[in-house]
């Protein structure tokens, strides 16, 4: 009887990547976390009427939410797609955005908005509604300082475009107060 024999599998002349260090995007804003009844906000200058939970330089993140638990999200820190190749930061972000349709295998890697590590499928977040904003003391820190929902600054102050798309914009909290629901 003849013996069979499989072809000895090829070699790949492409190295194993090195996982790269996570790098989560945010955004640098000096300002003031407040909070106003049972919402925190994020303004430029202390408000009046409110406890200022912080204040001077702040790192701003964006969660993106989980899929029907819209209360919880994953700062993405390393995205890796089903054929290996690795994202982070900006790149990261982007994909997630605007092309993970097309890739839900991938797998996020990063912390979530509660501070504990965690790695999902991109098929188990929520892409079409708005990232969550958290608030960090610096850099280093994995556990937020405040979930703002809302963000009061003068029309003309300068901002990272992220934040402005992401909050609800007020030029005051009497504004804010005033349609924001009892």
């Amino acid at each position: 009887m003849a013996r069979l024999s499989w072809p000895a599998p090829a070699r790949s002349s492409h190295m194993p990547q090195a996982i790269p260090e996570r790098a989560p995007i945010e955004d640098h804003l000096t300002g003031v976390v407040f909070q106003a009844g049972p919402a925190d906000g994020l303004a430029l200058v202390p408000q009046p009427d409110t406890i200022t939970l912080a204040q001077g330089p702040l790192i701003v993140r964006y969660g993106v939410r989980f899929l029907g638990k819209h209360h919880q999200s994953i700062l993405p820190g390393l995205v890796v797609l089903d054929y290996g190749d690795m994202l982070t930061g900006e790149d990261a972000w982007d994909f997630l955005q605007n092309r993970s349709n097309l890739h839900p295998r991938a797998e996020v890697v990063g912390f979530r908005d509660d501070g504990r590590d965690d790695m999902v499928f991109v098929r188990q977040l929520d892409l079409a509604i708005p990232p969550q904003v958290l608030v960090f003391a610096d850099a280093e820190s994995n556990q937020p300082l405040a979930r703002p929902r809302v963000l009061i600054t003068p029309p003309d102050a300068a901002l990272p475009p992220r934040l402005r798309a992401y909050l609800p914009h007020y030029e005051s909290l009497a504004l804010w107060q005033a349609e924001e629901p009892s």
